[in-house]
C-alpha cells in the first residue's frame, strides 16, 4: 500500500500527468518550428547570390509551367517519325490523300465539296506537316550525331588500345631477338667444339712425340 501511495505521489494524478505530455508535445513542436526555420534561412533565394557553395542554385520559378516529358521517349518517337517519313510508303500515300482530297473537291458534286479550289485547306495541312516533320528530323538527326560521336570515342579508345598492345608486343619481340641474340647458336657450338677438338689432338700429339723421344733416350 505505501508502495503504490508513493508511486501515485510520483505520478501524480492523471491530470498532472496528461499537463506534462502536453507540455512535451508543444516543447517538441517549437523544436520542429526552429529547425524549419532555420533551413529556410540556410536556403539560397532563388535566383539571388548562394551563401553556401555547397548547395546548388534553385532556379527562378516560371510564371507558365510547361508539362514534363520523357526527352528519351519523345526522341524515340521523332525518330520512328522521320524513319517512316523517309521511306516509300508515306510518299505513295500522302500522294494518294493527296488525289483523292484533289478529285473529292473537284469531280464530285458541289454539294459534298469541303475544301474548293484552290485547296486552301490542303496547303494549310501540308504547311503544318512540313512545318512538324521538319523538326522531327532535325531532332532524329542530332540523336543520331550523338550516337555518331559516343561511336566515334569509342573507337578512338579502341584504335588507343590497340596502338598500345602494338608497342607492347614490338618492345617484346625486340626483347625476344636480343635475347636470342646472345644465346649460342648450334653454329657457334659446332665451331667451338671444333677448336677444342684441335687443341686436344695437338696437345695429343704433342704428348705422343714426349713420349717417342722418351723412349729414344
Amino acid at each position: 500500500m505505501d508502495g503504490d501511495r508513493k508511486r501515485r505521489d510520483e505520478n501524480g494524478t492523471p491530470g498532472q500527468r496528461i499537463q506534462g505530455e502536453l507540455r512535451e508535445l508543444r516543447q517538441l513542436r517549437e523544436l520542429r518550428t526552429r529547425e524549419q526555420r532555420g533551413r529556410r534561412e540556410e536556403r539560397p533565394a532563388a535566383g539571388g547570390p548562394r551563401s553556401r557553395l555547397d548547395q546548388p542554385r534553385t532556379g527562378r520559378p516560371g510564371l507558365i509551367r510547361l508539362p514534363a516529358w520523357d526527352p528519351e521517349a519523345f526522341g524515340k518517337l521523332s525518330e520512328r517519325i522521320a524513319r517512316f517519313l523517309g521511306t516509300g510508303r508515306f510518299i505513295v500515300w500522302m500522294t494518294v490523300v493527296i488525289i483523292v482530297w484533289v478529285v473529292w473537291n473537284t469531280l464530285l458534286p458541289t454539294a459534298v465539296h469541303f475544301d474548293g479550289y484552290p485547296f486552301i485547306f490542303l496547303t494549310l495541312v501540308l504547311s503544318l506537316q512540313a512545318s512538324y516533320a521538319a523538326p522531327l528530323i532535325l531532332l532524329a538527326q542530332n540523336r543520331q550525331d550523338d550516337r555518331d560521336r559516343v561511336n566515334m570515342e569509342q573507337d578512338r579508345a579502341r584504335s588507343d588500345r590497340n596502338i598500345a598492345d602494338t608497342e607492347y608486343l614490338t618492345r617484346e619481340v625486340a626483347a625476344l631477338r636480343q635475347g636470342l641474340g646472345e644465346v649460342a647458336t648450334r653454329a657457334f657450338i659446332s665451331s667451338e667444339l671444333g677448336g677444342v677438338r684441335a687443341e686436344l689432338q695437338a696437345l695429343l700429339k704433342e704428348l705422343d712425340d714426349r713420349r717417342e723421344s722418351a723412349d729414344t733416350l
